[in-house]
C-alpha cells in the first residue's frame, strides 16, 4: 500500500469486524475484455465470504468458473472536518479481497450458507419462515471467496492540520455517522392479526 500507508492494517480481527458489519460488497472482474463491478449481498463465514444469486445471473456463472475476482467492501462512518478543504476527509473502514470464487454445491453446506446469509441480515429470521423448496434451492447459486489475500485501510483519527491552520479561526473535528432502522411498515397484503416478528423487533430495537 503506497497511498496513506499509515491507515493500513494487517489486523485480521479488524477485517472480520468490517465484513461482519457489512451487508453489500462489490465484485470486480473482467468480462469479455471489459471491467465489470457488481454489487451483491455478502456475509462472512469463517475464512471465506459468501455471496448468492440466481443460477441465471450471468455474472454469478462467470465467477463460478474460477476467474480472478476482487471484492471491495467499505463502511463510511463519518466526516473528518479539517480547517481546510484539502485536509478534510472521511472516517471509514475499507477492504479489498483478492482471489477466485468456488461454488458451494454440497446440499447441506449450501443450505447452511444460505441460512447464514439470511441470519447476517436478520438474526433469528430463519426460524420464523418456511423451509426453502427444492426448486428455490436449485435456482440459487452460492459462491465462496477465501480470505487468503486482502488489504485493509482504517481512517479513524482527527484531522492533522498544519500549525498555521491550527492557529486560525476555523473549527475542526469529526462528525460521526450513526445508521439505524426505522419503524417496520407491514406489506399491503399482510393478513390481519400477524404481528411484527421477534427478529424484526430486535433489529429495530437494537
Amino acid at each position: 500500500m503506497t497511498r496513506l500507508p499509515e491507515h493500513a492494517s494487517t489486523d485480521r480481527a479488524e477485517l472480520d469486524r468490517l465484513l461482519d458489519g457489512s451487508r453489500v460488497g462489490h465484485f470486480a472482474f473482467v468480462l469479455d475484455e471489459q471491467p465489470v463491478v457488481i454489487p451483491s449481498a455478502i456475509a462472512r463465514d469463517g475464512d471465506t465470504v459468501l455471496a448468492h444469486g440466481s443460477t441465471g445471473a450471468g455474472w454469478m456463472r462467470r465467477l463460478a468458473d474460477g476467474r480472478p475476482v476482487c471484492l471491495g467492501v467499505t463502511q463510511f462512518e463519518g466526516l473528518v472536518v479539517a480547517r481546510s478543504a484539502f485536509e478534510s476527509s472521511m472516517l471509514y473502514r475499507s477492504a479489498v479481497v483478492f482471489g477466485c470464487c468456488a461454488v458451494v454445491d454440497d446440499p447441506v453446506e449450501k443450505r447452511s450458507a444460505l441460512d447464514l446469509l439470511t441470519s447476517s441480515f436478520l438474526p433469528g429470521r430463519v426460524a420464523e419462515v418456511r423451509e426453502p423448496t427444492k426448486k428455490e434451492l436449485a435456482a440459487t447459486l452460492v459462491l465462496r471467496l477465501p480470505l487468503d489475500e486482502w488489504s485493509l485501510k482504517v481512517s479513524a483519527d482527527y484531522p492533522e492540520d498544519p500549525a498555521d491552520d491550527v492557529a486560525g479561526p476555523a473549527w475542526a473535528g469529526i462528525v460521526p455517522l450513526h445508521a439505524s432502522y426505522g419503524a417496520p411498515a407491514p406489506a399491503p397484503d399482510l393478513s390481519t392479526g400477524i404481528d411484527v416478528p421477534a427478529s424484526v423487533r430486535a433489529l429495530v430495537d437494537g
